[in-house]
């Protein structure tokens, strides 16, 4: 949630104009994410979020629109998109697709305040209920950083690597060739569901957010993806208390195959490959903007090492699914 395309108070009282949300009185930037612009937006009728959408044409975002409202109507704690008077959910703004969100209270968990077993055994549980409930989602988008662009993306940036890190590199995409990602199952994921995007007051969870890389993919990769951020410790190597009890929360949702367990190891890599790959190309490639949140990709580059040395923790923490 950077901000890419500047909103002045004159633009957006225009713009509220065709919402029943009463008068603007403040408008801030929020400086949080990578992907569009986003501010805080407070009227005399309540908090909101305006985004501006960077990276998707109005033609692909009603699918994330309708998948927000789909999941709140189906008890899925999330914020969704606010209509305007004609009922539309997707309006434009200085030459950007545009939507008014919910604002949800709770705070985001960080690495300075880390989720605690209680927070994580909440998560997985939640995760797999969007699996299962996702199944009657009418529509699907492929994804947007699924095995094809990791492997693409992995080649392209190759050359930008010492060889240390190219030869890590190398060695992934020869891995991640045997996992066969059309066979496990898959459906609707977040694929983005890391701890700064939940709210949560105390342990209890108040909305999931930022569906915007949401797309039908592997559910055990969306389910590494949540792991990699939800189950480390500060030096990126698996935390067992917290995985052992978020694994076996969404086993219970939705009971884990043997085919799952025999690629959650690769599938591990895969997640951590996604986000080190996509840092760096933020790094190399970075967009303009006023205000603009860059994150480290060594980051996920220490998690997938940590990955390939971790087989045994990773193996044993794995639910029981006999």
């Amino acid at each position: 949630m950077s901000v890419f395309t500047p909103v002045t108070t004159d633009d957006l009282r225009s713009f509220l104009a065709n919402y029943s949300l009463g008068e603007l009185c403040t408008l801030s930037g929020i400086q949080a994410g990578v992907e569009n612009s986003n501010f805080l937006v407070q009227t005399t009728q309540g908090q909101y979020i305006l985004t501006l959408f960077e990276q998707h044409d109005a033609a692909t975002l009603p699918y994330f629109l309708q998948l927000m409202q789909f999941f709140a109507q189906a008890g899925i704690p999330t914020a969704h998109p606010i209509p305007d008077r004609q009922g539309q959910l997707l309006r434009q703004l200085n030459a950007r697709p545009a939507a008014v969100i919910e604002h949800l209270a709770g705070e985001t968990l960080t690495q300075a305040n880390q989720p605690n077993v209680a927070q994580c055994t909440v998560i997985g549980q939640t995760l797999a209920r969007i699996h299962c409930i996702g199944q009657d989602f009418p529509y699907e988008r492929p994804p947007d950083r699924g095995h094809h662009w990791r492997m693409h993306t992995a080649q392209r940036l190759l050359p930008a690597l010492n060889s240390e890190q190219q030869a890590l590199l190398r060695n992934e995409i020869k891995q991640q060739q045997q996992i066969p990602f059309s066979t496990l199952p898959a459906g609707v994921i977040h694929a983005d569901l890391f701890c700064d995007n939940v709210l949560f007051v105390g342990d209890q969870l108040q909305g999931v957010i930022d569906w915007y890389y949401a797309c039908n993919d592997c559910w055990l990769y969306d389910l590494a993806v949540v792991v990699n951020d939800w189950c480390c410790h500060p030096n990126g190597a698996l935390d067992e208390q917290r995985l052992r009890p978020l694994l076996q929360a969404y086993h219970q949702e939705r009971p884990l195959q043997a085919l799952e367990c025999t690629h959650w190891a690769g599938m591990l890599r895969a997640a951590a490959l996604r986000f080190w790959l996509s840092r760096l190309q933020d790094k190399l490639e970075p967009r303009e903007g006023a205000m603009i949140l860059q994150k480290d990709p060594d980051e996920f580059r220490l998690r997938l090492q940590q990955r390939q040395t971790e087989t045994t923790l990773i193996r044993a923490c794995w639910p029981d699914t006999l």
